[in-house]
């Protein structure tokens, strides 16, 4: 297999480990939305079941906390093997050995992630459950820059100086992490709402100025990554009011929401799917941004290029 062709698979299984990821997080919201995190006992077995033997589909319709946390533990099994696949094909066919490493801390990552909703289970603990969800967004974060750093644009960039833009990339991460914790200490512990509601306005508000700053730059790289930051975030906000009328309703309209309702449910969900969503392409766009500012660093300097393939680097030097 040729090296653009092996780049072009590599890219493609790195997409494709993030988006069964986010198979499994979806699981895990629903799973957390209906407080079904306890649906069973203990981890490893699902009501005395080896986890691959127990018949889920039974349970479809008649006992959702069942279906949805067992769901969730079959889509962690999943994702656990296909990033053990990731590592494989990485091993197989691609040459920098930082991105090999990648693929193994996201593999790391999903057994860590494995072990803390085991023992959240085993310790009944919402503590951890919080760690744990928390924890999945770095996770998705780390598969979503391998997926950057195995395109076929990493390497086509230009050498424009974008150091001016590393600050404002690390404060709209900061920003976004700590808003997403915030959302966290909501759905697990019941506190931190208007922390949640205030920091969301100086987050929307500053990626803003991201974007409109990075738009200066002519860098359509960037530029993509921002005002996809921009379009994800304001979606965010406008389901973060969607769940918000259907979790507290809304008096001058005689709302009352329904609790548990299936409205409630959906809203909630895809609202806490999304923050990972917006969190990772946060990250994404960060790694953009210190690319270019390390590619025109290097030209400058003309030494070989961090994350290069071993063509470009020989190039460069």
């Amino acid at each position: 297999m040729n090296s653009s062709k092996s780049q072009l698979w590599l890219n493609r299984m790195a997409i494709s480990t993030a988006c069964v990821a986010m198979v499994t997080i979806l699981f895990g919201a629903l799973t957390t939305t209906k407080d079904a995190g306890m649906a069973f006992p203990h981890w490893l077995y699902s009501d005395a079941y080896p986890m691959p033997l127990y018949p889920w589909l039974k349970d479809f319709g008649s006992n959702w906390n069942k279906f949805l946390e067992h769901g969730h533990r079959l889509a962690g099994m999943l994702i656990g093997l296909w990033s053990i696949a990731l590592v494989v094909l990485n091993f197989r066919l691609e040459q920098r050995s930082v991105i090999r490493w990648m693929s193994v801390a996201v593999l790391l990552g999903v057994i860590c992630q494995g072990i803390l909703g085991g023992l959240r289970v085993e310790q009944n603990s919402r503590v951890l459950a919080m760690f744990h969800g928390a924890f999945a967004a770095v996770v998705v974060s780390l598969m979503a820059s391998m997926a950057v750093a195995t395109s076929k644009q990493w390497n086509e960039q230009g050498t424009t100086n974008v150091d001016h833009l590393k600050p404002w990339a690390v404060v709209i991460v900061l920003a976004i992490a700590i808003q997403y914790l915030l959302g966290g200490l909501i759905r697990h512990r019941g506190t931190g709402l208007h922390e949640h509601l205030g920091m969301a306005v100086l987050s929307y508000l500053g990626i803003w100025v991201n974007a409109f700053i990075v738009h200066r730059s002519k860098e359509s790289w960037l530029k993509r990554s921002a005002w996809l930051l921009v379009i994800l975030t304001t979606t965010q906000v406008l389901l973060g009011l969607v769940a918000w009328l259907f979790k507290y309703g809304f008096a001058p309209w005689g709302f009352v929401p329904v609790m548990n309702s299936m409205e409630q449910l959906l809203a909630r969900t895809v609202h806490s799917m999304f923050g990972i969503l917006v969190f990772a392409t946060s990250v994404v766009h960060a790694l953009r941004v210190f690319r270019m500012a390390h590619l025109a660093q290097s030209v400058t300097e003309s030494r070989p290029v961090l994350f290069a393939s071993p063509e470009l680097a020989g190039e460069v030097s």
